[in-house]
C-alpha cells in the first residue's frame, strides 16, 4: 500500500517509522494542498484524523477501507470544493520554499524586515550610502520566479525593478539599492529643511513625499517642491500668506532668482534669495506659527493646516480653505466668479476671497 501511496501522491510522506503520520502536498487542478494525517496505533481507518486546508471529511475518512483509497477519494472531493470555491486557499510546492529560503540566506537574513506567515510576502531593509534607512515589498506570485513578484517602496518617483525568471531576491535588494542611491541627496536636502527650519506641512511626511511648507512668519509659509532628480536646483515655489506680507518676499523672489547656486544648499539658497532668516527649533518654538482657523477653532482640519490669512494688516486671522469657503458660500452678501468666491472676513468685515474647495460645485 505505501508503494502505491508513493506512486499516486509522492509529495506524501511518512513522518515516522510505524507509518502512522503523513505529512506533505496533494495535487489537484495544477494546485498543490497541504494534507497532513494521523492514525492510531494499529492504523484502523475508524480513529484515523486529518486536516486538509479546512475542509472536512471525518467521515469520508473514517468509513475508508483504507489510506490509498481515502487519498484517492479526497482528491476527487477536493476538485469539486475548488470547482466550486474559486478563493479555496492552496499552497506552492515544497521548491517554492526551499528556493526562497535558500535565496532569503543568500542575500542575508539580517536584510529581512517581515515575511507573512504564506511566504508570499517579503520585506526588505536597505541603506544607502547617506544612512538613510530604506525597505522594499516584495509579493510573490504561485509561479515564482517565473512569474515576477509585485515590487513597492516608498519612493518619489517609479521604482524601477527589471526581472527575469534567473533573477533572485539578492538581485531586487541590488536593484533596489540603486534606486534609493540615486536619490540619497534628495533625501539630505530635505533632512536639512527638517532639521533647520519649521516645517508645518506634511506633518509626518514619508520618504515619498517631496513638498515641504515651511513657516516664515506668522501666518507666513513657503511651499517648496523639490526635484527628486535634481535637488539642489531652484524647486517650485508658493508664498502663503497676507498679500500685504508675501508681496514684498514674491518680489525678492523673482528679482534674486539669478543667485541661486546650485553648489549651495537649498536652504541656504532660499535665504539668500528671499534675503531672510528661516525660524528653526533652535530659536523659535512652533506653537508661534501653529495659529488656530478662525472659524472651527482647531489647527488640524483632517490633514490641512489654516491657510488663507485675512489681508488686512491690522486682522490677518488665518482659516482653513474649507472653513472660509463654506462660511462665505453661506452669506447673502458673498458673490462667486468662477471658482472665486468673494465675501467678508468673518473677524474684521474686510474683503476677503477664497478659491473654491476642490469637489463643490
Amino acid at each position: 500500500m505505501n508503494c502505491l501511496l508513493m506512486r499516486e501522491s509522492p509529495l506524501i510522506i511518512a513522518l515516522n517509522k510505524e507509518k502512522t503520520v503523513y505529512d506533505g502536498f496533494i495535487t489537484v487542478m495544477e494546485k498543490d494542498l497541504r494534507i497532513r494525517i494521523s492514525l492510531p496505533p494499529d492504523r484502523q481507518m475508524k480513529q484515523a484524523k486529518y486536516d486538509c486546508n479546512n475542509i472536512s471529511l471525518k467521515v469520508r475518512l473514517q468509513h475508508s477501507t483504507n489510506l490509498m483509497a481515502f487519498i484517492l477519494e479526497l482528491k476527487t472531493v477536493l476538485e469539486v470544493a475548488l470547482k466550486s470555491q474559486p478563493g479555496c486557499q492552496s499552497f506552492s510546492p515544497p521548491q517554492y520554499y526551499s528556493q526562497l529560503i535558500t535565496e532569503i540566506e543568500i542575500l542575508g537574513w539580517d536584510k529581512l524586515l517581515f515575511i507573512d506567515a504564506e511566504f508570499r510576502t517579503l520585506k526588505l531593509k536597505a541603506e544607502d550610502t547617506a544612512g538613510h534607512q530604506h525597505a522594499i515589498t516584495v509579493k510573490l506570485k504561485s509561479k515564482y520566479p517565473t512569474e515576477a513578484p509585485e515590487f513597492s517602496a516608498d519612493l518619489p518617483v517609479p521604482l524601477v525593478i527589471t526581472w527575469t525568471s534567473q533573477s533572485t531576491l539578492a538581485n531586487v535588494h541590488s536593484q533596489f539599492l540603486l534606486n534609493v542611491e540615486a536619490l540619497s541627496e534628495f533625501w539630505s536636502v530635505l533632512d536639512e529643511i527638517d532639521e533647520q527650519t519649521w516645517v508645518l506641512e506634511p506633518e509626518k511626511p514619508t520618504k515619498a513625499d517631496s513638498m515641504r511648507r515651511i513657516a516664515i512668519g506668522n501666518n507666513v509659509s513657503i511651499k517648496v517642491q523639490i526635484d527628486p532628480r535634481h535637488p539642489k536646483m531652484l524647486p517650485e515655489c508658493c508664498l502663503l500668506g497676507a498679500e500685504h506680507v508675501v508681496t514684498p518676499l514674491r518680489n525678492k523672489l523673482n528679482a534674486n532668482m539669478h543667485l541661486w547656486n546650485p553648489d549651495c544648499s537649498v536652504l541656504q539658497n532660499m535665504t539668500d534669495v528671499l534675503e531672510i532668516e528661516f525660524p528653526s527649533p533652535a530659536t523659535h518654538e512652533k506653537s508661534s506659527f501653529s495659529v488656530e482657523c478662525g472659524i472651527c477653532y482647531s489647527y488640524r482640519l483632517e490633514s490641512a493646516i489654516p491657510d488663507q490669512v485675512c489681508n488686512d494688516p491690522r486682522c490677518g486671522q488665518p482659516f482653513h480653505q474649507a472653513c472660509l469657503y463654506e462660511w462665505l458660500r453661506g452669506l447673502p452678501t458673498s458673490r462667486q466668479s468662477f471658482n472665486i468666491v468673494f465675501g467678508e472676513c468673518p473677524y474684521c468685515s474686510k474683503p476677503i476671497t477664497v478659491k473654491m474647495v476642490t469637489g463643490n460645485a
